[in-house]
């Protein structure tokens, strides 16, 4: 059987504080060649034609036009976080790849660590009880927090660009 070769991925350096974590580089090289910003730049000639696809962590390496003119055969980026405001959408989209990222990834420890956040700030739970909840943004990471303020009894008060449709399990208030 012919062994195919991976595409060759880039990411920016892999352990360390910012660097991909160890266990996602060994799913990552089940399926991907992986190559370091360091090593892309050492031999930038050799690698620019082979990357196909870049893992950002940490927003990191910084997509620019001229990494983006640097890699023609690139096809997709990857953010593996949620959001996506530190990158040029419109910049990528023009040179013809797709942005993919982890939309919810993280909303449910994000809303635990909100709620927690929330306990820790009332010190006693006797005051969590009962008491009223404002929430700034009824999106996946608001809702979520509703749902776990809905078990203290809270009143749940929200704004939110646009009011949301009723979901089931929270009663909430839009408030403009």
């Amino acid at each position: 059987m012919e062994q195919r070769e991976l595409p060759v991925l880039l990411v920016n350096e892999v352990g360390g504080v910012r660097g991909v974590l160890e266990a996602h580089v060994e799913f990552l090289k089940k399926h991907f060649h992986l190559i370091t910003m360091k090593e892309f730049l050492k031999n930038k000639k050799h690698w620019c034609k082979k990357v196909q696809a870049i893992y950002l962590w940490w927003h990191k390496p910084i997509i620019d036009r001229e990494l983006l003119e640097s890699l023609p055969d690139l096809k997709v980026i990857a953010n593996s976080g949620v959001g996506m405001d530190h990158l040029d959408l419109k910049l990528i989209s023009s040179f013809g790849v797709k942005m993919a990222n982890a939309p919810h990834a993280v909303s449910s420890s994000t809303a635990d660590t909100g709620m927690a956040l929330l306990l820790a700030s009332a010190r006693r739970l006797v005051e969590v009880n009962g008491a009223t909840l404002g929430i700034i943004g009824m999106g996946r990471i608001g809702y979520k927090v509703a749902l776990r303020a809905k078990a203290f009894e809270m009143k749940i008060l929200y704004h939110n660009r646009n009011r949301r449709p009723r979901r089931t399990g929270v009663s909430r208030t839009w408030v403009c």
